[in-house]
């Protein structure tokens, strides 16, 4: 199973293209960031210490948790190309069982996934260093890798279930480039969530690709929050932390990293558990 893992791996890194479009929609975002999101956001809030540190690390949080769902949706275009060219026939008269076979393509994609998520973090750090903000203590960084870690299990589960029902790669890439557009809406970047209709408020709150950029926020944001607030009233913090996504209500209720935790954990045993029996029952 290693050496099935090690290969798809070795096939995605070769492949500039399929790196370059998992990345696209990140790359999207950080051009219209920077070409005029960012300058609306700013121009939308008012003036507090630390403002552009806390947008920043707002941003930052949900690029990571959008890098998450497209990288390991780039990966699994291994396993839909396989299936498009009858590739898996021959891995099925090899001694492999099936089970290795898929566990192989889960593995690469969470390793691709866990990696790119890194790097994009690490960059991003450095960018902050070199525009003079403070970096995260270490133990925060450890924290932001475990989540890293979550959201990325996640992303591969319900990614596994939804390329498990594609048969060609033209599909596969259809449906990548719509996902990719959309993530920005569900994370809360191109419009934070606290300017949606209460409807779609409720439907960004059932992603989980919300709760990990929802994780990313609480630990990225902490420090500049506690600057930018710390002469205002609690409801005012409070009131912006909903509005930008750090946290949700759910029924009235403060929802907390805890509940965010197990809602990513349980989104990746489900997803995983029905992309398994989707697959199982495609093999008979």
């Amino acid at each position: 199973m290693m050496a099935f893992t090690k290969r798809n791996i070795l096939l995605y890194f070769r492949d500039k293209t399929s790196v370059f479009f998992s990345l696209l929609a990140v790359l999207i975002l950080i051009a219209l960031y920077v070409l005029f999101l960012g300058d609306m956001t700013l121009k939308s809030l008012p003036d507090f210490p630390s403002k552009k540190a806390l947008l920043m690390s707002w941003f930052i949080a949900g690029i990571l948790s959008v890098t998450s769902v497209t990288t390991t949706l780039g990966s699994f275009g291994n396993l839909v190309e396989d299936q498009a060219n009858k590739t898996y026939m021959d891995f099925y008269s090899s001694p492999i069982s099936r089970v290795k076979l898929v566990g192989g393509y889960i593995l690469s994609a969470l390793f691709i996934g866990f990696i790119m998520c890194l790097f994009t973090f690490i960059t991003a750090e450095i960018f902050l260093f070199i525009t003079g903000e403070a970096l995260l203590p270490f133990n925060k960084m450890l924290a932001v890798v475990g989540v890293i870690l979550l959201a990325v299990l996640a992303s591969a589960s319900m990614v596994l279930l939804l390329v498990s029902f594609f048969k060609t790669s033209n599909s596969f890439a259809a449906a990548s480039t719509v996902i990719g557009t959309l993530l920005g809406f569900v994370a809360g970047i191109y419009i934070p969530i606290g300017s949606l209709p209460d409807y779609l408020q409720t439907i960004v709150k059932l992603f989980p690709v919300s709760h990990s950029a929802a994780l990313f926020r609480q630990l990225l944001m902490e420090a500049p929050l506690v600057d930018a607030f710390a002469n205002a009233p609690a409801e005012m913090k409070e009131a912006f932390q909903f509005d930008m996504g750090v946290f949700y209500t759910i029924n009235g209720d403060k929802t907390s990293m805890l509940f965010s935790v197990f809602y990513l954990a349980g989104t990746a045993i489900l997803f995983f558990l029905l992309s398994l029996l989707v697959m199982k029952k495609k093999s008979k």
